[in-house]
């Protein structure tokens, strides 16, 4: 009877769960940017030869003014580390520039999540933070969002 009484336990151990990545798959970090009404996913791959494509289009392609470029690659040249990443976007939404703006947002989150290191150089510059600006609304009575009728005294 005693026998009966005693209930087996199982003792169920913790796996410690470490990912091991495959010999074919490469790491890659990825972030969203924003600004104004677009988006950017963003994905990051380390030690690449600085490929830069955005919607399947090379960045000189898509971006026709160098400004633009000039605003995409901005987390790069703060942290000095031009063409050591590959860098794959897909964007929607908005114009060109706040999708320049998005992107630039995106791989800076990207970069802070592949080396913690540049956080204070990204965040000093600013680009960790997701400019809020957008367009305002139009209200009713009016031409714009603030744009009135002219008005008339007599």
């Amino acid at each position: 009877m005693a026998e009966e009484l005693v209930k087996e336990e199982k003792v169920v151990k913790a796996k410690k769960t470490t990912k091991k990545i495959p010999a074919n798959k490469t790491v890659e970090f990825t972030a969203t940017g924003r600004r104004k009404n677009s988006i950017a996913r963003v994905r990051v791959i380390p030690n690449g030869k600085g490929q830069f494509t955005i919607n399947k289009q090379h960045i000189d392609d898509y971006f026709n003014l160098g400004v633009y470029k000039l605003v995409a690659n901005q987390p790069f040249e703060v942290t000095n580390t031009m063409g050591k990443y590959d860098v794959i976007v897909n964007v929607n939404g908005g114009g060109l520039s706040g999708q320049a703006g998005a992107i630039r947002h995106g791989i800076a989150r990207a970069l802070v999540k592949a080396d913690e290191s540049l956080k204070a150089e990204i965040k000093k510059a600013g680009f960790l933070t997701r400019d809020a600006r957008v367009k305002e609304r139009k209200k009713p009575g009016l031409k714009k969002a603030r744009k009135a009728p002219q008005f008339r005294k007599r």
